[in-house]
């Protein structure tokens, strides 16, 4: 079995959690990964792998950071990989597949936003076209979420079209998790991309004194390390997703604090810091944003609050000054994550799309 993955951005999430799981059963894998953000940079990245371990890997240079890059992707490398079957996880990547025919494609969206790139623009006419032609042309779907889904259905005008829904998962078995000692230093992790967005400043008016994690980078992130106390910490990109599970495990609560803004795409994700939160232990603080939100809040220990730095730094307290009640969350927390195993997400799905990596028995 030979599988192409296309992706944007280097940061964990579900093109890389394929990854891991189809080189280790053993298919044939070539992953190309363009650069998602300006801070990014202009490295492409092209790698197989063979027999479990990766066997080869080619860097692309374009003289474009993203978005300008995007419109490049197409031609990176220039002769596309042969594959049985093709997952993009974007419409350009897809459309590639499509394109190339090259076996079966899958478009695998890892998000929706009705105006990508604004209201009316030529960049979103033209976004539309491609995901619709991708939508209708490709051999399968996949989403993120419901209401991804359903959102992406109702823009393109393709009624009840059917898609697999795959969440954001975590390899639970790997993921080390919090302790009393996590508890005891009270520290506060934020995981994700420094934008308005993400209401990173309004992190940062909530702590009052109490320590930081933050991992991520993106355009704010100089201004936020200037106004940052002492005592947060910014850890900027980390390339190893292991070693953001191991920050995570030392905090005591995870924050995601969106701004509640009718354009935000979280609003459809499935957003992956949330998964890493639970995988960890953390009791959440969330606003009201992701389709998951409540649910999270009944059934893994989370808690909603408003979009203001005064909400948000009372929850934080609560999360923290009752350890009996901190420990009932923790324990929510992880039961709601083993639903979200990445072997199991993964294994259903193929076995949906009629994928067989390998013919090993031992598997």
């Amino acid at each position: 079995m030979k599988v192409a993955i296309v992706s944007n951005g280097f940061a964990d999430g579900p093109a890389q959690a394929l990854r891991d799981y189809l080189v280790r059963d053993g298919a044939e894998v070539v992953t190309v990964f363009h650069p998602l953000t300006a801070e990014q940079g202009t490295t492409h990245v092209i790698t197989t792998y063979t027999e479990g371990r990766r066997s080869s890997e080619r860097r692309v240079h374009v003289p474009l950071r993203p978005p300008a890059s995007f419109a490049l992707d197409t031609f990176v490398p220039l002769r596309p990989p042969r594959a049985d079957i093709w997952f993009g996880f974007n419409p350009l990547a897809c459309a590639r597949g499509i394109l190339s025919r090259s076996g079966r494609v899958v478009l695998w969206s890892v998000d929706f936003v009705p105006d990508r790139f604004g209201p009316g623009t030529t960049a979103t006419r033209i976004y539309d076209k491609v995901d619709r032609f991708c939508c209708r042309r490709a051999d399968a779907r996949i989403e993120l979420s419901a209401a991804a889904r359903d959102a992406r259905n109702e823009r393109h005008g393709l009624g009840d079209a059917p898609a697999l829904i795959v969440p954001m998962g975590a390899w639970i078995e790997r993921v080390p998790t919090t302790s009393d000692d996590s508890l005891r230093a009270g520290r506060v992790a934020f995981l994700g991309h420094l934008v308005p967005r993400q209401g990173v400043a309004t992190l940062l008016e909530a702590l009052d004194g109490r320590p930081a994690d933050v991992i991520g980078t993106g355009p704010l992130e100089a201004e936020l390390r200037a106004r940052a106390p002492e005592n947060v910490t910014f850890h900027g990109y980390v390339a190893d997703h292991r070693d953001v599970e191991r920050i995570l495990s030392h905090a005591a609560v995870g924050v995601a604090p969106y701004a509640q803004t009718d354009d935000t795409f979280s609003r459809y994700a499935d957003p992956g810091k949330l998964k890493a939160y639970l995988a960890a232990g953390l009791p959440i603080v969330l606003t009201d944003v992701p389709p998951n939100a409540h649910e999270l809040a009944a059934e893994a220990g989370a808690e909603i609050v408003h979009d203001d730095a005064r909400a948000l730094a009372a929850a934080i307290t609560r999360a923290l000054d009752s350890p009996e009640e901190w420990h009932a969350r923790r324990a929510a927390a992880l039961a709601y994550a083993r639903r979200f195993d990445w072997s199991v997400l993964l294994g259903e799905a193929l076995a949906k799309l009629d994928v067989r990596p390998t013919t090993n028995p031992a598997r």
